[in-house]
């Protein structure tokens, strides 16, 4: 689906606020203070991209290199969250809990927590606002492009020293943009921002930094050519299979191909068929109804250039 950003803010924002007041007693005044954060921390968002202060000023902490919040032990007193832009409010039950997070999070360069005197999401919980001071927003907002691009190469520089292989932007969108995201853009940076972390992240590949580049996502191809190349390899399988072997080969397009079919409920009603190229070069999926004759496929994975010998 085409990500809009306009709309993103509205759904996201009713979500937010829905999540945040529906147990309080009085909900107006948690919509009051909802409205607070909005104004302080921008949008609401659903997960940071990797090089975002708020997660890379917690993993320097203990010198970890997490791609997400779950990954980052600073956090772990916090419950009942929601995100923004520029940080997020977490509203766990026990004030020892969230005076513990707050005295963590202000011991740490580029962080800042303090306590809400009004409660969210239940009447007993005690809500604490962390925010990255250094981010500020543009007028659509979005992080400043100078300070994102910054943040971006900063963490991938620091990353390369333990990768064993290059990701694509394909495979990487949502580290390097957050979600919601399109295919080049996000409530976190705008089209001329993630345009220039694309070619970046390109050029960094290209220099083997990284190591070899490992293609998996073919997000890059338009959806109808992708359920087409799904539908080609999954329709080729069922046309060799003999009803019986549960894996066997055929070959397509001067390609082997491997294929695996699973009766799903052992009666025939539904099948689950897997396909596959060398070693996961390119891989296909779909549960199948014999009876109709229709296959359910989910979007293929593999490199781009074998995936367009099945267009």
């Amino acid at each position: 689906m085409e990500f809009r950003a306009s709309k993103s803010v509205e759904e996201l924002k009713a979500k937010s606020l829905k999540y945040l007041t529906h147990g309080l007693q009085d909900v107006a005044t948690g919509e009051a203070e909802f409205d607070k954060l909005t104004t302080q921390l921008g949008n609401c968002v659903e997960s940071y991209p990797w090089w975002h202060p708020i997660i890379t000023c917690a993993a320097d902490a203990k010198n970890d290199e997490p791609m997400s919040m779950s990954d980052i032990e600073l956090y772990k007193q916090a419950d009942h969250t929601r995100y923004f832009v520029r940080g997020f409010v977490t509203c766990p039950y026990g004030e020892d809990k969230a005076n513990e997070l707050m005295r963590s999070v202000n011991s740490l360069e580029g962080l800042n927590a303090y306590r809400l005197d009004k409660s969210l999401y239940a009447d007993n919980t005690y809500p604490v606002v962390v925010e990255a001071y250094n981010v500020t927003l543009d007028a659509d907002g979005t992080l400043k492009n100078k300070d994102a691009i910054g943040w971006f190469m900063q963490t991938a520089v620091k990353n390369a020293h333990s990768a064993k292989v290059a990701e694509t932007w394909w495979n990487m969108q949502g580290l390097i943009l957050g979600h919601p995201h399109g295919s080049r853009s996000s409530l976190f940076v705008n089209q001329y921002t993630g345009g220039h972390m694309k070619k970046l992240l390109e050029a960094m590949n290209n220099s083997g930094m990284f190591g070899p580049v490992k293609e998996w996502s073919l997000d890059m191809l338009p959806e109808k050519k992708r359920k087409k190349i799904s539908e080609i390899l999954l329709r080729a399988a069922i046309d060799d299979w003999n009803g019986k072997d549960q894996e066997f080969t055929f070959t397509l397009r001067d390609e082997l191909c491997k294929a695996r079919i699973n009766d799903t409920f052992n009666d025939g009603t539904e099948l689950s068929i897997e396909v596959t190229i060398g070693k996961r070069e390119l891989v296909a999926k779909s549960f199948y109804d014999p009876k109709r004759n229709l296959l359910d496929p989910s979007d293929p994975n593999g490199k781009q250039a074998l995936a367009k010998k099945f267009i």
